[in-house]
């Protein structure tokens, strides 16, 4: 059941988004404004969720596997932005 829930928020970011703000706790004390999730939001929702899943969790930020944790988020979310265009060949 976890794993489902895993490919589905890879699958859908925004929507885990959305649920994670609204039925739990799950961004309360991490940002001091909206400034953050907002952009978070719109341009690396991945990114966003497991930077806060790092600092809800106190793993320190700089260690080298958070560091991976976020470099795949962030790869991943580049993929999903860049893969809706297709080059002709």
């Amino acid at each position: 059941m976890a794993c489902l829930l895993a490919v589905l928020v890879v699958a859908f970011p925004r929507i885990a988004i959305v649920l994670l703000y609204c039925f739990t706790n799950f961004f309360s004390g991490i940002y001091h404004s909206f400034l953050i999730p907002i952009l978070g939001f719109v341009f690396l929702p991945l990114t966003l969720i497991a930077y806060t899943y790092l600092l809800d969790a106190h793993m320190p930020v700089n260690s080298v596997s958070s560091l991976v944790v976020l470099f795949i988020a962030i790869i991943l979310d580049l993929g999903l932005v860049g893969g809706a265009t297709r080059r002709g060949g």
